[in-house]
C-alpha cells in the first residue's frame, strides 16, 4: 500500500515539475512564442464552454476508437496465426516487414487518392500504419505460449473453452496490454495527421486552422485536452484492466 502511494505521489510530482518547467521557459523566452500554462488552461475552458472543443474532440475520439479496434483485431488475428503457423509466418513476414517501413505520410496520401476524402480513408490509413507493429507483438506472444500448461489442463480434463480462457489467453494478456498501450499512443497521433491533411472536422483539422493564424495558445489548448483524455483512458480503463488480468502472476 505504501509503495503504491509513493508511485502515485511520484507521478503527480512529475506532472507538477513539468508544469513548473514550462512556466520557467515562458519567463525565459518570448511569451508570444509559448503561452503559459494558465493561459492555455483558460483557453481550453473557453473552447469547451463554446461547445467547439467537445464537438471536435468527439469526432476525433470516434475515429481513434474505430481505427484502434480495427488495427488490434487484425493484428491479433494475423499475429497469433503467424506465431502458430510457420508456413503462414514465412509467407507474410516479408509483407509485414515492408509495411513496417513504409512512411505513415505515404500511406495517408495513397489512401486519400484511392478512397477519396472520407472516413474510409481515415480508418484505412491508420490501420495500415499501425496493424503491422501489432502483428509483430502478437506473433511474439503466440510464440511464447507454453503448451505444456495446455497439456496439463487437458490431462486434468478441463473443457477446451476453459483451457482457452483460463490457460491460453492469460499468457497473451501482457502482449494485449503492450499492443493496447503502443496502439493508443500512436493511433491518435496518426489520426490527427490524417485530419490535418484531408478532413473538414476533428482536432487535427482545428489544429490546422490555428496554425494558419499562428494561434499557439489554441494549438496547445486542443493538444492538452486530447492528452488529458488519453491519460484518463490509461488511468481509468487500462490500468484497472491490467491489475485484473495480471492477478494470476501474483
Amino acid at each position: 500500500m505504501r509503495q503504491r502511494h509513493l508511485k502515485a505521489l511520484l507521478r503527480w510530482l512529475s506532472i507538477v515539475g513539468f508544469l513548473c518547467l514550462w512556466q520557467l521557459v515562458v519567463w525565459w523566452f518570448e511569451p508570444s512564442m509559448l503561452p503559459s500554462p494558465p493561459e492555455v488552461f483558460t483557453r481550453l475552458l473557453a473552447q469547451w464552454d463554446s461547445g467547439e472543443l467537445p464537438q471536435q474532440l468527439w469526432v476525433t475520439v470516434l475515429r481513434v476508437l474505430g481505427s484502434f479496434f480495427s488495427a488490434i483485431l487484425l493484428g491479433a488475428f494475423l499475429g497469433i496465426a503467424m506465431g502458430h503457423l510457420p508456413w503462414l509466418d514465412s509467407l507474410l513476414d516479408g509483407v509485414v516487414t515492408i509495411a513496417l517501413n513504409i512512411p505513415a505520410l505515404v500511406v495517408i496520401i495513397l489512401c486519400f487518392i484511392w478512397f477519396g476524402l472520407n472516413e474510409l480513408s481515415v480508418i484505412s490509413a491508420v490501420v495500415i500504419n499501425k496493424a503491422p507493429s501489432m502483428i509483430v507483438i502478437f506473433r511474439e506472444g503466440a510464440r511464447a505460449i507454453d503448451f505444456k500448461l495446455l497439456e496439463v489442463a487437458r490431462v486434468f480434463g478441463l473443457p477446451w473453452w476453459r483451457s482457452f480462457f483460463q490457460v491460453y489467453l492469460p499468457q497473451l494478456y501482457p502482449y494485449f496490454l503492450a499492443a493496447t498501450r503502443s496502439g493508443l499512443a500512436l493511433v491518435w497521433k496518426i489520426v490527427l495527421v490524417v485530419e490535418l491533411l484531408g478532413c473538414s472536422d476533428g482536432v487535427g483539422f482545428q489544429l490546422g486552422v490555428f496554425f494558419q493564424y499562428f494561434d499557439i495558445t489554441g494549438i496547445l489548448a486542443y493538444t492538452s485536452a486530447f492528452v488529458l483524455l488519453i491519460l484518463s483512458i490509461e488511468v481509468l480503463l487500462i490500468r484497472p484492466w491490467e491489475k485484473s488480468v495480471m492477478r494470476w502472476r501474483g
